[in-house]
C-alpha cells in the first residue's frame, strides 16, 4: 500500500500559511479548523510545518503567551517528507523514527497533502481488518478433516 491510497481516500483539502503571518493567526486558524498541523508555503514551496507542537512550545517559552512571534520563528523548516509512491510501512518508520505526526505529500515540488499518524495507522488497521476478514472466510469455506473433496485432486 502507498501513499497515493491514502490520499484517494483522505482528500486534497490543506491548509497553508506563509512563514511570515502571525503565530497567533495561525494558531486560531489551527483551533477554528479542528487540525494538528499547518503547511507553510513560500513563493509556492514547501519551507516548513507548523504543528501543535511547536506552538505549544512557543506558548510556554514567553510564559503561556503566543506574542507577536511569526510563524517562521517556531516551524520546522527541515520538515519530513514522502512522495505519492512512498510505501506505507516506510512512512510509518520514518514517522516513528522522527516523532513525526505529520508529513506533507511531494511529487516533486508540488504539495500534494499532508498525512497524519493518525491517517496511516487508520489505513494499517483497515488493510489488517480486510485481511482478517478474508483469511477467517477462507477458513470457514475449509473442508472438515475427512469430507470428500471435489475437483481434479479428488479422487
Amino acid at each position: 500500500m502507498k501513499v497515493t491510497d491514502i490520499l484517494r481516500v483522505k482528500g486534497n483539502t490543506l491548509y497553508t500559511v506563509t512563514p511570515d503571518q502571525p503565530l497567533a493567526e495561525a494558531a486560531a486558524m489551527m483551533a477554528e479548523l479542528d487540525i494538528g498541523s499547518l503547511v507553510v508555503m513560500e513563493h509556492g514551496d514547501l519551507v516548513g510545518m507548523l504543528t501543535f507542537r511547536e506552538v505549544i512550545q512557543a506558548v510556554v517559552a514567553n510564559g503561556g503567551a503566543i506574542g507577536t512571534r511569526l510563524v517562521r520563528s517556531v516551524m520546522d523548516d527541515a520538515p519530513l517528507t514522502c512522495t505519492p509512491a512512498t510505501e506505507i510501512d516506510e512512512v510509518r518508520r520514518m514517522m516513528l523514527l522522527r516523532h513525526a505526526r505529520y508529513m506533507p505529500v511531494l511529487d516533486r515540488r508540488t504539495l500534494m497533502g499532508v498525512i497524519s499518524f493518525y491517517d496511516v495507522a487508520k489505513t494499517v488497521v483497515d488493510a489488517q481488518d480486510f485481511e482478517n476478514r478474508m483469511l477467517k472466510a477462507y477458513i470457514r469455506d475449509w473442508p472438515e478433516q475427512g469430507e470428500p473433496t471435489t475437483g481434479p485432486a479428488a479422487g
